[in-house]
């Protein structure tokens, strides 16, 4: 059961309009050159801690958005939402429509000793817009340019902390073991030269830095260039949602993927569907993002102000690049109440008048709010799917572990094990409880040729 607290908006003007542009503050560090600030990494993406106007949130460190985005604020403590105007907001998605939203100015945020005192920020009421639910945490919105252009960044993916530095005040440190790439901005977002390898030539290709994608690498298909999955070589696939719905695509590989010396082999690609990428398509040049699945496998330093990025491998590198074989994509649907026993700790000693020792044995029960995780999506032809599965079955155990003792990236591990490897979940479906198996299959299994 979700509670929503009250949300106190300020409307002191409405108007409607179409992707404004405004000057607006800064980002500064008023007593400090540099300042570390943790986070958590969940399913690739960097969740930092993020203070607006006195209400502490979770963001998505996102350097794909060129504007901070707030979208889940019903379970927030009232918050303050200053000088709101309608604007309507465009982005990935099969629908391809705008959203409504509000434009609010004058924000005050604070991100580890960093402030700014006059933020702008998009608040979004739609409730399909919303990360919480994929991530199993609570997650409110998402931060880009606005933080990355007023400091060199360092992100640490290995110990999990950013560190945010003046520029005036970083030195560049030697390092042999750094490649050093010069950034594209354009709509205040990071583009990278880079090169892959999808058959036999070596392609040289433009990519957005996206750290607000899980996925390691879209490319858009042109089959002039020979970006294209290889034969045989995909699945049809659900594979992220953008702000104006789900995008789909083709799923595959690449055989090479480069950055200067550093080279990753074997690398999950996805080609998403024309229809859900219009907008990004519009840019000239792009072709695809490179996202967190690779991103991790480094320490980024990235500095707008002189359009570079430096990347050093870290332990992550070598990591092989797995899929989800089972087909099924969860999410927290909520909370489902749970029965369980209770530790109190006593046990009664007594004699009855025979001078027979009596022992009084005392069970007790608790009832607790626990996450419930139910099937969203479902590959067609997967082994769960043909395991008789159903979108909308609710996750009771798996393997013998009570679903709701597991955090949602977790029980997706599961479904990235080796080929063969048995599943067993017990789901709830109309109130009754129901076992499942199935194994694990390749997903680039040999499709079957037209006759």
């Amino acid at each position: 059961m979700v509670l929503s607290k009250k949300i106190l908006i300020v409307i002191l003007l409405t108007v409607v309009c179409f992707f404004p542009l405004y000057g607006q503050g800064d980002f500064n560090l008023p007593r400090h050159n540099n300042d570390k600030i943790r986070f958590q990494l969940i399913n690739n993406l960097i969740v930092v801690p993020i203070e607006i106007n006195g209400v502490e949130l979770s963001f998505i460190l996102d350097s794909g958005v060129s504007k901070p985005i707030l979208f889940n604020i019903t379970n927030t403590d009232s918050l303050q939402i200053k000088n709101v105007e309608t604007i309507f907001l465009r982005g990935l998605g099969e629908g391809g429509e705008p959203i409504e939203a509000l434009r609010s100015r004058n924000n005050f945020f604070k991100i580890g000793n960093a402030i700014n005192i006059n933020q702008d920020i998009f608040v979004v009421f739609d409730n399909s817009i919303n990360f919480t639910n994929r991530l199993g945490i609570n997650v409110h919105g998402i931060i880009g340019y606005d933080l990355f252009k007023n400091f060199v960044i360092e992100i640490n993916y290995i110990n999990k902390f950013i560190r945010l530095y003046k520029p005036e005040k970083y030195v560049y440190k030697k390092c042999k073991k750094c490649e050093v790439f010069n950034l594209t901005l354009y709509n205040n977002k990071p583009y990278i030269e880079t090169a892959v390898k999808v058959d036999s030539l070596l392609l040289p290709i433009k990519l957005l830095i996206d750290t607000g994608s899980s996925d390691a690498l879209w490319l858009f298909e042109d089959e002039s260039l020979g970006l294209e999955p290889l034969n045989n070589m995909y699945f049809d696939d659900f594979i992220g949602k953008g702000l104006s719905g789900n995008v789909y695509g083709k799923r595959s590989k690449v055989k090479l993927f480069k950055l200067k010396s550093f080279e990753l082999e074997d690398v999950n690609v996805a080609f998403p569907d024309s229809s859900s990428i219009s907008t990004a398509r519009r840019i000239k040049g792009r072709n695809g993002s490179v996202s967190g699945e690779i991103l991790k496998r480094f320490n980024l330093i990235v500095d707008y102000k002189n359009a570079k990025i430096t990347l050093k491998k870290n332990s992550n590198f070598r990591t092989p690049f797995y899929y989800n074989r089972s087909g099924i994509v969860l999410e927290q649907t909520g909370s489902r109440v749970v029965k369980e026993k209770e530790d109190r700790g006593r046990v009664g000693y007594g004699n009855t008048n025979d001078n027979e020792t009596k022992i009084e044995l005392s069970t007790y029960y608790k009832y607790t709010l626990k996450p419930a995780y139910s099937i969203v999506e479902l590959r067609k032809g997967s082994p769960a799917e043909k395991a008789g599965l159903k979108i909308g079955d609710e996750i009771i155990s798996i393997n013998g572990k009570k679903s709701h003792e597991l955090k949602l990236q977790r029980i997706m591990e599961y479904f990235k094990n080796d080929i063969g490897k048995l599943i067993r979940m017990k789901i709830e479906r109309d109130g009754e409880v129901l076992p499942f198996e199935f194994r694990l299959e390749d997903v680039f299994k040999q499709k079957e040729l037209p006759n």
